[in-house]
């Protein structure tokens, strides 16, 4: 009962994006259409409209969700770390984090690498996913240069080699379903970390 209290509560707007960000996490954003997100979120159709200008509107907004998502959990990481190294290895920890949460069908991989591989080139939601990419590689790169301050050149390899290990053990953790292959990336990075 209780759950069907907090879900009358729930906007439709937020309802819609809800069943929007399941759909398109289990079955793709081609492949699910403005009805089925309609019946998932169990309101009228004219719901959709009178809050989303066009499913290429809903899906600008799940981009936007899932990015919010993994700051929120990079946030509370990193909150945790004490020094550079630390605050390196929280991002790490961020997307293990978000491989362990309850996805409906599992975890399959990173919903925006995921969703950009069904847009095309130069599509807007190309560059959003892109955009968090790289804000990703920022945050490397921050931390790496509280870490090593006076070597400018070794930081901003460093950052790169460290995203690209990030973004396989991602990729393999989707293929696998758990975020093992993260946690080993994790690793791996350390050992980096303590090397430089």
């Amino acid at each position: 009962m209780e759950n069907a209290t907090s879900h009358r509560k729930e906007s439709a707007h937020d309802r819609l994006l809800s069943a929007a960000a399941i759909l398109f996490y289990n079955d793709g954003i081609a492949a699910t259409g403005i009805d089925a997100i309609v019946k998932k979120a169990g309101v009228a159709k004219k719901s959709l409209y009178n809050n989303f200008a066009s499913k290429a509107d809903v899906v600008a907004q799940y981009l936007q969700i899932r990015h919010a998502e993994w700051i929120s959990l990079y946030e509370a990481r990193v909150r945790q770390a004490q020094g550079p190294a630390e605050r390196v290895l929280a991002v790490f920890d961020a997307y293990a984090d978000h491989a362990e949460h309850a996805y409906e069908r599992g975890f399959r991989g990173c919903g925006l690498l995921n969703a950009a591989a069904e847009f095309p080139a130069g599509d807007a939601g190309r560059e959003a996913v892109r955009a968090h990419k790289e804000e990703v590689e920022t945050l490397l790169l921050t931390h790496l240069a509280e870490l090593m301050p006076s070597d400018d050149a070794r930081v901003t390899q460093l950052a790169r080699h460290l995203a690209f290990l990030l973004e396989g053990g991602v990729v393999r953790a989707g293929l696998e379903g758990n975020s093992d292959c993260v946690v080993q990336s994790k690793c791996i990075a350390a050992s980096l970390l303590e090397a430089a």
